[in-house]
């Protein structure tokens, strides 16, 4: 085992999540996190131990993407690791950021764990988020070898898969697959303030499951949404094209537009990995 002390910076849901994950692989784990009582309930749930300033192995930094290099400089400004990753949910920016700031790149392996939960904080964290789910890395051209393969054991020890990407790519990728559709679930959750408590009541598990994560903590995707603003105002006027499209069909009658966008939502559905394969 090449992890044997880590630290992490930040206990929200996803940090907590990677040092559970790691006790569980028996790695000593530190804890740092300048909300006190989010860092308290962490160490009570067995996540790790409070950072006294101790060197370890590898730093985890899960805070927003804006802090994500200020992090960075401060620990590398300490030598607190022997290699250092952070977990934000966008990649250009915080890159951009540690370059400006002159962090040491040889060091620093760019990820994010394609994994959570409606949910947020300590309370919210499971070792097993993880488990089975893409972990983006984004090595630069600087990186060592040896930081990219501390990086690579955090992933698996996690049970995640590493999946190599340019951190333009991984931008563009998330802006589909993630923010872009959190936009949306959250409009559609939006519209039900127009509704009434007996129309509520009528809701089924199809709701439910498309507002699902419109729960998410609206100040945190604020920052992930800004710090990927593009691409994702990319793939909103995309999909509000196709809205416009299906309400005009709908007024007017003429409704071949509106199917064919239903066949290919079952074509775009079923090419999300893991997708039972519908009988009908």
């Amino acid at each position: 085992m090449t992890i044997e002390k880590a630290l992490v910076v930040g206990t929200g849901l996803i940090g907590t999540s990677v040092a559970l994950a790691l006790r569980d692989k028996g790695v000593a784990v530190r804890l740092t996190d300048v909300d006190v009582l989010a860092l308290r309930l962490a160490v009570e749930l067995g996540a790790g131990e409070v950072w006294t300033g101790e060197k370890v192995d590898l730093a985890v930094i899960a805070v927003p993407p804006q802090l994500v290099g200020e992090r960075l400089a401060d620990l590398q400004k300490q030598e607190v690791a022997r290699a250092y990753t952070d977990v934000a949910s966008v990649k250009a920016g915080p890159i951009a950021d540690a370059v400006r700031l002159g962090c040491d790149q040889t060091s620093y392996v760019p990820g994010h764990p394609l994994a959570g939960r409606e949910r947020s904080g300590p309370a919210a964290a499971r070792a097993c988020l993880f488990s089975g789910r893409p972990w983006a890395l984004c090595p630069g051209s600087e990186t060592e070898a040896d930081a990219v393969r501390l990086v690579r054991d955090l992933v698996s020890m996690c049970g995640a898969k590493a999946v190599t990407v340019s951190a333009g790519e991984h931008d563009t990728a998330v802006a589909l697959v993630s923010h872009a559709p959190h936009v949306v679930a959250s409009a559609v959750a939006a519209s039900l303030s127009a509704g009434d408590d007996v129309t509520l009541g009528l809701a089924g598990q199809g709701l439910r499951d498309v507002t699902r994560i419109a729960a998410g903590n609206p100040l945190l995707w604020r920052m992930i949404l800004a710090g990927n603003a593009v691409p994702v105002a990319d793939v909103l006027e995309r999909i509000a094209a196709e809205l416009v499209t299906a309400a005009s069909a709908l007024r007017s009658g003429d409704l071949d537009e509106l199917t064919e966008l239903l066949r290919r939502g079952v074509s775009g559905h079923a090419r999300i990995p893991g997708t039972p394969v519908s009988p009908g």
